[in-house]
């Protein structure tokens, strides 16, 4: 059994023992910190959540666990059900609440699942705030209304047309290109709440061809959730069957957005973002943002119109501070994950598809060769274990220092740009390693460049 307090949320696997897996108590002692932080920020006055949940196993059981413990503090609950996300994200503003709950363990196997914690304008909480919510718990510093003073529970099932209508309004979707073109779409929504969203989304765009590929929402995945290619042979194998145009799929609770080619292969998830920006700036330039274990593809798109990359420490609140900080008109990460900010602050596939399908509605070109129209790089990602007794602070500076004639940034560990190739050094906060994420024209080169700074950091020891 697994639970892992931090201060983005709680996760963990269901059952157990209390404080080392997620069970009932550990499920309503968070629900009740947070909520009583959302108290004490909105000055005791009268406040609301939205929560929203995917479709796995544990999912009603946490769901009606927390509603009850935030009811309980006087808090009225709007609960969108089975939902996304990007759907939690773009209610809680809409609903005037002070903060929302998504219950999800993202790309999680289905014993996992999660509290993750948004603010008033639906964004996930910083990191001092995270802290103060679980000092909350941790004392367990909460105090429950009387009868009379007890929240009250609203169920709404409005938010999946809200949604969709919001990103049909958005003036750069293409809907009457994405109609022509009339495109055959497989999705794969690994059984959770992407079933339900992304067809809807599709036949909304006009996509009158779809084919559905475990799109019940039961919560029971057919394969390891996260987009992976060595997890979507089915849905590589579904295309060819069917000669459709494009595969689609989404991990459980719809943040990140993976594609497929009309042949078959693998568009990348690190493209996703890479093509969706594309598109933006051929509408509306200006700056991009990802994290710095990102591909370069997406500054190479950028600086070719004459606009400025800017990369951010990784970590989704990081991307969207520095997306604000730089007025980024479209960002991310390489796992897929879109951040459209004329929609909203946070990771959303369903925006995703819909600027990627008008982008290849506009180009009248197949996936492949949309994919082979951008710059060519991989990822090759490793480690290096060290011994607990290792200052890895200063192994970092030290390589800084012995590349400090070549573009160096500090941000977030170390990442240092060699031509075209980078290489981007984090330490672990959990075990005594350095992660090494290299990328180049080929796995070969990329792996190749790996060993050599494995090779130099053990000479620094």
């Amino acid at each position: 059994m697994t639970l892992i307090k931090s201060i983005s949320g709680i996760r963990g696997t269901i059952g157990g023992k209390v404080n080392e897996g997620l069970t009932p108590l550990d499920a309503v002692r968070f629900a009740s910190a947070y909520g009583t932080w959302l108290i004490a920020r909105n000055g005791g006055y009268k406040t609301k959540v939205v929560i929203g949940r995917d479709a796995r196993i544990s999912g009603k059981m946490i769901s009606d666990l927390v509603c009850s413990s935030l009811i309980g503090l006087g808090i009225d609950v709007v609960n969108l059900g089975l939902s996304t996300t990007p759907t939690v994200e773009i209610a809680v503003p809409l609903e005037h609440a002070q903060g929302g709950i998504i219950l999800t363990a993202s790309h999680n196997p289905k014993q996992w699942n999660a509290l993750k914690l948004l603010n008033e304008k639906g964004e996930f909480i910083s990191g001092d705030d995270g802290a103060e919510v679980l000092s909350i718990a941790e004392a367990e510093s909460f105090s429950y209304a009387e009868v009379d003073d007890l929240g009250v529970i609203t169920n709404d099932d409005s938010y999946l047309k809200k949604h969709i209508d919001a990103i049909l309004d958005l003036p750069i979707v293409n809907q009457e290109a994405i109609k022509a073109a009339d495109f055959s779409v497989v999705v794969d929504a690994v059984n959770s709440t992407g079933g339900i969203f992304v067809p809807a989304m599709l036949e909304a765009l006009g996509v009158n061809k779809i084919e559905k590929l475990y799109c019940e929402p039961t919560g029971r995945f057919p394969h390891n959730p996260e987009p992976l290619p060595e997890h979507l042979t089915d849905l590589s194998t579904k295309i060819k069957e069917l000669g459709s145009d494009i595969g689609i799929t989404v991990d459980p609770d719809v943040d990140r957005l993976a594609l497929v080619c009309e042949d078959g292969s693998m568009f990348g998830e690190e493209y996703t973002l890479v093509a969706v920006a594309d598109y933006v700036l051929s509408k509306t330039p200006g700056s991009t943002v990802s994290n710095l274990s990102s591909t370069r593809a997406l500054r190479d798109v950028t600086e070719a119109i004459g606009e400025k990359y800017h990369a951010a420490a990784v970590g989704e609140v990081n991307v969207v501070n520095k997306m604000k900080a730089e007025n980024a008109v479209i960002g991310g990460e390489g796992n897929g994950g879109v951040i459209y900010p004329e929609l909203h602050y946070g990771r959303d596939s369903l925006v995703g598809i819909a600027l990627f399908l008008s982008l290849l509605a506009e180009k009248k070109m197949s996936v492949s060769q949309l994919r082979d129209s951008y710059p060519a790089y991989t990822i090759s990602k490793n480690k290096i274990q060290l011994t607990p007794e290792i200052d890895v602070d200063a192994v970092l500076r030290t390589m800084a220092t012995k590349y400090a004639d070549q573009e160096v940034d500090t941000t977030d560990g170390v990442k240092i740009y060699i031509d075209k190739e980078w290489v981007h050094l984090r330490k672990s906060n959990t075990e005594p390693i350095i992660r090494i994420y290299s990328e180049s024209k080929s796995v070969e080169s990329a792996n190749k460049l790996a060993e050599r700074i494995i090779t130099e950091i053990k000479e620094t020891l």
